[in-house]
């Protein structure tokens, strides 16, 4: 019990210690610090001229203001900070597969024990510190952990482990030695403090914006302070009686000193109000309520440019396999022996089943799919089959349990002696296999028509071996486009035996396989379905202007099938030459590539290579690229997209390092779901500049206007410091929380020079809680829709209205406001809601389409002569 009461003070302290520096850092800022000393002044100089009992509400007021906008600036930065811890959390807890009794499972990374078996694959994360069991062609980038970029082969000679690092290239197993802090990639962790304080490119642009604003509201603050010191020492100046503030030899010294930090307030607070401090802070709630919504639609944010580069999304380069498709495989079609198989898969009528054949071509069959595969077969006591490996893998070995294949039987029948692992590159994988006849068989497996090029023969159903004639070698073709005409992926199954030149153990470390001269063993056409509301995801994008492209590794037919059946193409597209082979594509030059690009909709039988020139091609026509992927090869595109989108179910741990966002369920669905969010993110930006510039305009005009004919300013410090409050806090708040709506996705998308004040956003200028509702909907006539279901906008808008009565009403000696009728109420409300008419006219109002700037620029007279060239239009 002690301990425990011990732990919660511990926390307790920690968490006032965290709130302690966030309020350190609002009290920052520079505007802040100025009316900090001039409330400590005006309350020293009013206890001295009207003592304490009245002397003290003008600096007690300022303070209290400060005080509240400090306050609420930390709690927003605190909850922002728990935000990110969160989902720095989630982007750290990895799935990896241990076996545990037998049979593996998936485990968190943060479950994994000493003494675990892992079984790691080409793009893994290697979760910990262990040792070699065993593996084939296993090798790890060590460049993490030594800085040296040189892959480092594990075998038995250097069976060491090193969490953190990634499997480059290979399959096998490892024991766990060491988890957690007791790692060296954890001991190297704990001496780093990851920031995530990242500033987006939205939040530079906004910078730059409050910079030009915060100009402007110096050089009008300076001009209110010359104006208003020329007034008060020239005996300008009156009180609200009409009394001279300033008579030269009369007035003390206390008194001028006490008028002039009075004026200086003043100025300072119209600069507090013309900057824009609740633009970053608008970016931060935007942001952080994004995030935090995208996850309940499946989407992990790793970077926070994400969220408003995909608004701006032009193109989407998506994957087919998982992302378009269910990626669950199923063998559907069998061709052994040229002959085409029964199975439970396809009840049509076949001419032979798998017990027809010879028992050479049987053995083979098996042989090739168990030992030829990174997966696994676990039968468990009731009976039930379980299978683990990739969803390729997967289906070709529950097509060998539907061949009654044994699957531990098979393994123990022939050593494996070297194995070479698939990669997209040469989209086959190979394995040498000493069988029980004391032969070397070399299996591989891959795309068909690659495969089936590498062969010289075929095996028939009897058993013998022919030769591959050009006749057969079409009718296997024909077997082919066949099948991927009704959208099969086609992998083909081969063999060669080696007599002679096996190399020796130690020379098999680097061994070649041989890939020539094989003999095919069959075809087999695996289906993996379209996911259900894709084509209605994908038609959703083509209305919202986005443009879908498919890049798979998959044969043109069966490319253009799936493109069909998901909307990617449509009938009367699918014999334009707009879809293109990889080889085709990267044979282009540079020139050619960035031309052709712009009219691509399907890569097919494309290397991750090929894709990263699509993406730098599309780049360089001006599009805004997102990037799907899921393996190793993937993240160079991944990288240099300007949105990466790594699969978290699929994904191989290299890939989600490289990428921006995780998309969870590994559904394309759910990648249109974060390009609608990414279009709310840089609409609720727009809408909150909107109402923000409502009060910078009309704050800055009311003064300036107020000092110079009068000598006063109708509102003082406490009172624009009110003003300010909710412009930036309240007003972010409220507006930075907007769902997003469908209207979003009817429009085009922003692109990469859009600018963030729009000619709409300057037609809308308007009176501030009204206006407020203006802002939510800047080019709809309808402003309440949806309001409703926005809780925490009305919430705002009321706590608003009700410490702007209370302001009013009650606290009079602080904010030197005096209490009004229910008449002039009702009149305040009604000249209030004369802005939503107003509004609601005003969007009748065409504005040009070309921005402002471009506008400007256009119009400025090009005068440039030699020398010239810096010539700018007048602003």
């Amino acid at each position: 019990m002690e301990m425990k009461q011990i732990c919660r003070a511990g926390l307790i302290l920690l968490g006032l210690t965290d709130t302690l520096v966030f309020l350190w850092e609002a009290c920052q800022d520079l505007t802040l610090v100025i009316l900090i000393i001039a409330a400590i002044i005006s309350l020293v100089l009013g206890i001295a001229t009207e003592g304490v009992k009245e002397g003290w509400y003008d600096g007690a007021s300022i303070a209290f203001a400060v005080f509240l906008v400090i306050v609420v600036t930390a709690v927003s930065d605190y909850k922002q900070s728990l935000q990110f811890q969160h989902l720095n959390e989630e982007k750290q807890n990895i799935q990896v597969e241990v076996i545990r009794g037998g049979r593996r499972i998936q485990v968190s990374i943060f479950d994994i024990v000493v003494g675990d078996v892992v079984a790691l694959k080409i793009g893994d994360q290697v979760p910990a510190d262990g040792v070699l069991i065993n593996g084939h062609s296993l090798a790890i980038d060590e460049s993490s952990m030594t800085g040296e970029s040189k892959i480092v082969t594990k075998d038995q000679k250097t069976p060491f482990f090193m969490g953190g690092c990634k499997v480059a290239d290979g399959y096998g197993t490892m024991l766990v030695t060491a988890v957690g802090l007791n790692t060296e990639w954890g001991l190297l962790m704990a001496s780093i403090s990851e920031d995530n304080n990242e500033e987006t490119p939205l939040q530079v642009r906004l910078n730059g914006v409050a910079t030009l604003i915060g100009i402007l509201g110096l050089s009008v603050a300076a001009l209110v302070l010359i104006v208003m010191f020329a007034r008060y020492f020239t005996g300008h100046t009156t009180d609200s009686n009409g009394t001279v503030q300033f008579v030269k030899g009369q007035t003390s010294a206390k008194s001028a000193i006490f008028g002039s930090i009075k004026i200086l307030t003043v100025a300072v607070t119209i600069v507090v109000v013309a900057v824009p401090e609740g633009l970053p802070l608008a970016v931060t709630l935007t942001l952080a309520y994004s995030m935090r919504k995208m996850m309940a639609d499946k989407a992990l944010v790793r970077r926070l440019s994400a969220c408003e580069t995909m608004g701006s999304a032009t193109t989407i380069c998506s994957d087919k396999t998982g992302t378009l498709t269910l990626n669950q495989m199923t063998v559907v079609q069998s061709i052994v022996g040229g002959t085409k198989l029964r199975s439970p898969a396809s009840p049509e009528n076949s001419s032979a089943t798998f017990e027809s054949l010879s028992c050479t071509v049987t053995s083979l069959v098996l042989e090739g799919i168990a030992q030829n595969t990174a997966g696994s077969v676990f039968k468990a006591e009731d009976g039930n089959v379980e299978v683990t490996g990739s969803p390729t893998e997967k289906a070709i070995l529950f097509w060998g349990v539907e061949l009654h294949m044994n699957f531990t039987e098979e393994r123990s029948k022939s050593t494996i002696l070297h194995v070479s692992p698939f990669n997209s590159e040469k989209k086959r994988a190979g394995v040498a296999v000493l069988a029980g006849d004391s032969n070397v068989h070399v299996h591989w497996k891959g795309a068909a028509e690659i495969v089936l090029a590498l062969c010289t023969s075929w095996l028939d159903t009897d058993g013998s071996i022919h030769e591959m004639t050009t006749d057969k070698a079409d009718q296997f073709k024909e077997y082919i486009e066949y099948m991927a005409e009704q959208s099969l992926r086609c992998v083909a199954f081969a063999y060669r035996t080696i007599e002679n030149d096996v190399p020796s153990e130690e020379q098999r470390i680097n061994w070649q396989l041989p890939d020539n001269d094989l003999t095919l063993i069959g075809i087999v056409g695996m289906k993996d379905p379209c996911r259900p509301g894709v084509r209605e995801a994908v038609e959703l994008c083509i209305n919202a202007g986005v443009k879908v492209r498919m890049v798979t590794g998959d044969n043109l037919k069966t490319a253009r099938a799936i493109a069909l059946e998901c909307g990617i193409l449509t009938d009367h597209e699918a014999s334009a030459p707009i879809i293109i082979e990889g080889r085709v594509f990267r044979a282009y030059n540079d020139a050619e590539r960035e031309a052709i690009a712009e009219k691509i909709s399907v890569m097919a039988r494309s290397s991750p290579n090929d894709k990263l020139l699509l993406v730098k091609a599309l780049k360089k026509r001006g599009h805004v690229v997102a990037v799907t992927g899921d393996g190793t090869n993937d993240a160079p595109a991944l990288h240099e997209a300007d949105i990466g989108l790594s699969m978290g179910i699929q994904g191989t741990e290299v890939a989600k390092e490289s990428s921006d966002i995780i998309i969870l369920d590994d559904n394309f669905s759910s990648v249109v779901k974060v390009v609608r969010w990414g279009r709310s993110v840089y609409a609720n930006i727009q809408k909150f500049i909107q109402f923000q510039l409502t009060v910078n305009v009309a704050a800055l005009v009311i003064n300036v206007v107020a000092a110079i004919s009068s000598g006063n300013v109708p509102l003082n410090a406490v009172q624009l410091l009110w003003v300010n409050l909710i412009m930036d806090t309240l007003g972010a708040l409220a507006l930075a929380t907007e769902p997003p709506t469908d209207q979003l996705m009817m429009r085009p998308p922003v692109g990469r020079r859009e600018p963030l004040v729009t000619n709409i956003m300057w037609r809308n200028l308007f009176i501030q809680v009204f206006n407020e509702f203006n802002s939510r909907k800047p080019e709809e006539l309808n402003i309440f829709d949806g309001v409703s279901r926005n809780h925490l906008f009305l919430g705002v808008v009321s706590i608003t209205v009700i410490l702007q009565v209370i302001i009013i009403e009650f606290l009079g000696k602080f904010t030197s406001t005096v209490r009004l009728s229910w008449k002039l109420w009702l009149v305040s409300v009604a000249i209030a809601f004369v802005s939503w008419p107003l509004a609601f006219v005003g969007k009748f109002i065409p504005v040009p389409k070309t921005p402002l700037k471009d506008f400007l620029m256009r119009c400025w007279p090009k005068r440039r002569k030699q020398g010239d060239e810096g010539a700018t239009p007048p602003v």
